[in-house]
């Protein structure tokens, strides 16, 4: 897939739109985790109220053909490389925990210790995941074009990552997690700023007081300090320090939040739900996670008003994957699939929708009632909401139906910020930018998304066709455009459309890095 040359997305910006032209925006992303579908009120969330996002839609632009990936991992990795994650290795990540297992060691291990052993793994960990010097990344697009790059919570791909490597990255300015199994808890002793531990207050725990995965511990169980409220101060920080310090020159905010991921905890119950009968505490808790992430963007977007950056910032809103659930429900189970309904993916009765989560138990019907959830490759493990708002450019309370997908990002900030480098053209990503301001552009025929515990992946081309090759050899078809809840393998019906989507696949899965 090649994207349209850069250069040419560019003129058009210039003649459709004069503001763009004369003044390039702050970009704002904020990227949340396992956030489904179904968790917002404007898709049909009745128990958590989302105001400020669903504000952002009705301000802006509502992609309704939106596919990200089955988990963190590979979701951060497209995003960050414009590449789909059928490429060879692009998914891959270095093992976490290593530091959570250094920090356990104090104070046995003094300060220089501790920096030692850290070096040494981080040396050897950089030789196996070594980023090739031409490889062009996302913050680097923003950063080559004279743009100031921050980015703040689950860094790089989410797991083990280093100073260097999120500085190759391109990052000015940074404030989070190296290690994804700390980013599993919400207390962390200290977080990472510029290379330099930014030390928490309370916070004992060397796990960043990971709770169970019921959720039942109380509120506020792991520490004092809860990370997210760290983040809203450090990202309100930055953007008023950019005002007054570096108004030459325009940002690029990359939110990378852990909510709502679980295992549930927040520092205290948002007052919606604490006192609600029909929730237990976990579920409390997960709703009062999800209400946070609308509250934060509530506090961002009011803070570019205050410094009088609202006009020329676009804002995107999406998540990395679909709905996962990680709150104990009444009948005091965690409401997900067992292990057998998910193995048994392959060949269940469709029809009896087994692989949904609305069907056990899940009161909030986070995926919105499509088929499965995160680290799947059914629509509710990588249909995920975006919405993009920008006042004066973007048309207020509109839908398109284009089929987008997480590697686009990458293009699309390109034709935003004015990026000239001829290696963007070579990522599988299209920008977007001409769809966001209300022009006709390419669009893609296909997209490719591997798949997650039994998917080797799937396809999904511009008509609704979906194609699903499962790891026993199984293959099956859905047409969304007729279901988008998957319930009926059409595959008998259409095969020479499953044999055109199967030759795409074999060409995609594992296929070398353009």
């Amino acid at each position: 897939m090649k994207i349209l040359p850069v250069i040419l997305v560019l003129s058009f910006v210039v003649m459709s739109c004069g503001a763009l032209a004369t003044q390039r925006p702050n970009v704002v992303l904020i990227y949340a985790d396992d956030l489904g579908m179904g968790m917002l009120s404007r898709y049909g969330q009745k128990i958590v109220t989302t105001p400020n996002i669903d504000r952002l839609a009705a301000e802006g632009i509502e992609f309704t053909n939106y596919h990200a990936n089955t988990f963190c991992a590979p979701s951060r990795a497209s995003l960050l490389n414009g590449l789909h994650d059928g490429r060879v290795g692009l998914g891959s990540h270095s093992r976490g925990g290593f530091i959570v297992k250094l920090d356990k060691n104090i104070p046995k291990l003094s300060e220089e210790q501790w920096q030692r052993q850290y070096d040494s793994h981080i040396q050897k960990r950089s030789a196996k995941t070594r980023i090739d010097d031409a490889t062009l990344l996302l913050a680097q697009v923003a950063k080559n074009a004279g743009y100031r790059t921050a980015q703040f919570g689950k860094l790089d791909t989410g797991f083990l990552t280093w100073h260097e490597r999120v500085t190759r990255h391109g990052w000015d300015h940074y404030v989070g997690y190296y290690d994804h199994i700390r980013a599993h808890g919400f207390y962390p002793s200290y977080l990472w700023k510029n290379g330099n531990k930014l030390h928490l207050k309370g916070n004992p725990y060397a796990n960043a007081g990971k709770r169970s995965e019921q959720g039942k511990e109380p509120v506020g169980a792991g520490g004092e300090t809860y990370s997210q409220n760290v983040f809203l101060d450090e990202m309100l920080s930055f953007m008023r320090d950019h005002k007054k310090n570096h108004r030459d020159k325009p940002f690029f905010l990359y939110h990378s939040t852990q909510l709502p991921h679980g295992p549930v905890a927040i520092d205290k119950l948002h007052a919606d739900y604490a006192n609600r009968k029909d929730l237990t505490l976990s579920e409390k808790k997960y709703a009062s996670m999800v209400k946070m992430l609308d509250d934060h963007v509530g506090r961002l977007m009011q803070e570019l008003k205050t410094l009088g950056m609202d006009e020329n910032t676009i804002v995107f809103f999406t998540s990395d994957n679909g709905h996962e659930t990680y709150y104990q429900n009444k009948q005091g189970i965690l409401p997900k699939l067992n292990k057998t309904q998910l193995m048994d993916g392959s060949k269940a009765d469709f029809e009896k929708n087994k692989w949904r989560t609305s069907n056990g138990g899940d009161i909030f019907n986070g995926g919105a009632g499509m088929a499965n959830s995160k680290r799947s490759g059914f629509q509710g493990g990588i249909r995920t909401p975006m919405i993009v708002r920008m006042p004066g450019q973007i048309a207020a309370n509109t839908k398109t139906n284009r089929l987008t997908t997480n590697y686009d990002f990458l293009p699309t900030l390109a034709s935003l910020v004015g990026s000239t480098d001829k290696r963007v053209s070579s990522k599988d990503g299209l920008s977007y930018l001409p769809t966001l301001l209300g022009k006709e552009s390419q669009e893609h025929s296909w997209i490719f998304v591997r798949g997650g515990r039994v998917m080797k992946g799937v396809v999904i081309d511009n008509k609704g066709w979906k194609f699903a090759q499962f790891k026993d050899g199984t293959q099956q078809l859905y047409s969304l455009r007729e279901n988008h809840f998957e319930e009926n393998n059409v595959i008998k019906q259409h095969p020479e459309v499953a044999k055109r989507l199967k030759a795409i696949f074999d060409q995609e899965f594992n296929s070398d890095w353009p």
